[in-house]
């Protein structure tokens, strides 16, 4: 298995991307701490991934909170005596254009889109570090490489992670951590409620799909799934600064 004896923690893992990404991960032997902020949830995850002979544990988690966000990291690191990979994946979506969105929107958007990217892989970088290997997988999205209408918080936010991911990976390539930005496009789950309240509800977004998509559909939370065991395995090792777009073209 690619990721065997390894050490994952995956943030807003308890549904969607986030689940499959975990689901995959312990599929290739990784140990996967699941978390969420929704204890729940994050529960039911690991749970499915024992019953299927994996290794998992879950945390309820906040990542907009600093401290706990650091602690739960540190704390992990300390007690598996390693970690392999950190998918920090927990992110918000605010619609609107400059005049719909407040500064309290954006600031928000920011927290969770950026800063709670920051602060965990500041709390993952010294044990990666020292250890001499790591792969750091920050998910931004398609939006980070191309403009969406009136979707003023989430596209600013998502280029400015894909930056920061960039300039991680140039610091740290030579200590043998990597960091690349996962960059999906359009897939089915829940999160898609800010794009789909805009666009006029679900029929608008599935006309949308159909049309701006060049291979007329859906991602799937599997598919970026595989692409997260890519980046987290060494069938990437020589790849870091990455924005990997995984969108069927909708962003060429």
């Amino acid at each position: 298995m690619l990721l065997q004896n390894r050490v994952a923690v995956v943030t807003g893992a308890g549904a969607g991307i986030g689940k499959a990404g975990a689901l995959a991960l312990a599929a290739e032997g990784a140990t996967v701490i699941v978390t969420d902020v929704d204890g729940d949830r994050a529960g039911a995850v690991a749970a499915e991934i024992s019953q299927a002979g994996g290794q998992a544990e879950a945390q309820t988690l906040d990542v907009t909170d600093d401290a706990a966000l650091t602690a739960c990291i540190q704390h992990l690191a300390r007690r598996h005596g390693r970690l392999d990979v950190l998918h920090s994946h927990a992110g918000i979506q605010i619609p609107g254009a400059l005049e719909h969105v407040t500064a309290d929107q954006m600031d928000a958007s920011w927290r969770l889109n950026v800063r709670s990217h920051f602060v965990a892989v500041q709390a993952a970088m010294p044990t990666m570090r020292a250890q001499k290997r790591g792969s750091i997988i920050i998910t931004a999205s398609n939006s980070g490489v191309q403009y969406d209408r009136e979707m003023i918080a989430y596209a600013t936010t998502k280029h400015a992670v894909i930056a920061m991911t960039r300039q991680i990976a140039v610091d740290y390539a030579r200590y043998n951590v990597r960091c690349n930005a996962l960059c999906p496009g359009f897939v089915d789950t829940s999160f898609n409620t800010g794009f789909e309240k805009q666009m006029g509800g679900r029929h608008a977004l599935e006309a949308y799909v159909a049309k701006a998509i060049p291979m007329g559909r859906w991602g799937t939370p599997d598919e970026i799934a595989q692409s997260i065991v890519f980046l987290a395995s060494d069938r990437s090792s020589f790849m870091t600064g990455h924005a990997l777009v995984i969108d069927g073209a909708e962003s060429l």
